[in-house]
C-alpha cells in the first residue's frame, strides 16, 4: 500500500509559506518601519507550523513510509526558503 503524504504536502506549503511571510514581509516591517509585532506574530505561527511540519515527517519515517534521507533532506529543506516546495514537489512525488 503507498503512504498518504497528503497532509505532509499541506503543512509543507504552510511551513513554507510562512517561512517567506516571516523573511520577506515580517521582518522587514520590523526594520524599516518599526513594527516588531508582525516578527511576533508571524514568528510564532511559524514557529508552530515548523514544529508540526517535523513531528509529522518523523511520524512517517516512524512509521517506515520515508526513509533517513528523505527525511533529513525535508528538515534542511525546512530551514531554506522555498524548500520545503522543492521538498514537496521532489521528494514526496506521486
Amino acid at each position: 500500500m503507498k503512504p498518504d503524504f497528503t497532509f505532509l504536502r499541506w503543512v509543507a506549503l504552510f511551513e513554507g509559506s510562512s517561512l517567506l511571510l516571516l523573511l520577506f514581509v515580517a521582518m522587514p516591517l520590523k526594520y524599516y518601519m518599526g513594527i516588531p509585532e508582525a516578527v511576533k506574530y508571524v514568528g510564532m505561527g511559524h514557529g508552530i507550523l515548523f514544529l508540526s511540519f517535523l513531528v509529522i515527517l518523523l511520524s512517517h519515517m516512524a512509521k517506515g513510509e520515508l526513509g533517513l534521507l528523505k527525511t533529513l533532506a525535508g528538515f534542511f529543506a525546512s530551514f531554506i526558503p522555498f524548500g520545503t516546495f522543492v521538498f514537496k514537489a521532489k521528494a514526496l512525488a506521486e
